[in-house]
């Protein structure tokens, strides 16, 4: 079968890191064209992906050479770039959040629907490992009632943030609730349904910050599980990755998924290795003094484009519904309105 054509609007970490390799370890896709004004990360980009046109402006994707478009741009520009590739008609993958604001989702997802175009949102904390092998424990019943999930995402970093993050207000789409809340926020909700309560926290401490860096929001689902959900680029020391609590027993689960550090570091989707764990790094299940470590699933980010190719050709529906994504944007977006 020919190959789908990819277009990745932007080549910053998202193109980079995520999108650009896997889109080229998949069999089923081509990168067949990179946006990006930048003569660095064209010049990266060249290298990179030799057989892709580099281009300049994003409407150059309308030229009718390409079946699908990645838009890996900066969160507020989001939106409107994606309304532009499915009013062309070109299948679209929005990186997350899908939009700033839930407006602007909603008119994006109901143009794709009257459209017939297909739309989806690249959610890729969904294939961590670990998030996996929560997702196992939580269905097989191994923990018993589950009453309180606590997900952290957190670091100290010392780079230098992209000029768009550090100057782009909350409310806009900077800071870490919709960086990194997005994620959690979407793994709280498949875990366990739908929300009827939200509590948050959006804290500045970065001198002259003017979006937040160390936030927090708690979810109480229709299902009765409360979720605790920490975001933070600021912490000096790391705390769990998940803690999930039981009638039965717990999950405690340090250490971020590895998937991202490989990509970054240049290894392949291919290789052997890529979205295992050490065992070092396994989590532990059972109560405290009989924690024994259990093995952490495989990472599958790679599953994400398989699974979008066979959507593409006929076969299924989008890895990831566009719908799913508006709660996340209408937790966020709310938390916004009422903290300012």
């Amino acid at each position: 079968m020919t190959e789908i054509r990819t277009a990745i609007i932007g080549y910053g970490l998202a193109g980079s890191v995520f999108h650009g390799p896997l889109i080229a370890a998949d069999p089923s896709y081509s990168v067949s064209g990179i946006v990006t004004a930048n003569p660095e990360r064209a010049a990266a980009a060249a290298a990179r992906h030799p057989e892709a046109r580099i281009l300049s402006d994003a409407a150059q994707v309308l030229s009718g050479d390409f079946d699908l478009v990645v838009v890996a741009t900066p969160t507020p520009g989001h939106a409107e770039l994606a309304t532009m590739t499915v009013t062309a008609g070109l299948p679209t993958v929005v990186d997350k959040p899908l939009a700033v604001r839930a407006a602007d989702a909603e008119r994006l997802i109901a143009l794709a629907e009257r459209g017939g175009v297909p739309l989806t949102v690249f959610q890729n904390r969904r294939w961590d490992g670990d998030f996996l092998t929560v997702r196992r424990l939580v269905s097989e019943g191994r923990l018993g009632e589950v009453w309180r999930f606590e997900s952290r995402f957190e670091w100290l970093s010392a780079r230098p943030r992209p000029a768009w993050k550090s100057g782009t207000a909350g409310r806009d789409g900077g800071g870490v609730a919709y960086d990194l809340g997005a994620h959690l926020v979407d793994q709280a909700i498949q875990l366990f349904g739908p929300v009827k309560e939200v509590y948050g926290e959006l804290d500045r401490h970065r001198e002259h910050a003017v979006n937040d860096d160390d936030s927090f929001i708690a979810l109480t689902h229709e299902s009765g599980v409360r979720s605790h959900l920490g975001m933070s680029s600021l912490v000096a020391q790391r705390g769990f990755r998940f803690r999930v609590l039981g009638s039965e027993s717990a999950y405690g689960k340090w250490g971020l998924d590895p998937q991202e550090s490989q990509l970054a570091s240049g290894m392949s989707p291919l290789d052997d290795a890529f979205g295992t764990e050490p065992a070092q790094a396994y989590g532990l299940l059972g109560r405290d003094g009989e924690g024994v470590p259990l093995p952490t699933e495989r990472g599958a980010y790679r599953a994400f484009y398989a699974l979008l190719a066979e959507a593409l050709r006929g076969g299924g529906p989008v890895p990831v519904d566009p719908r799913d994504a508006l709660t996340a944007i209408r937790v966020i977006e709310g938390l916004h309105e009422r903290l300012g």
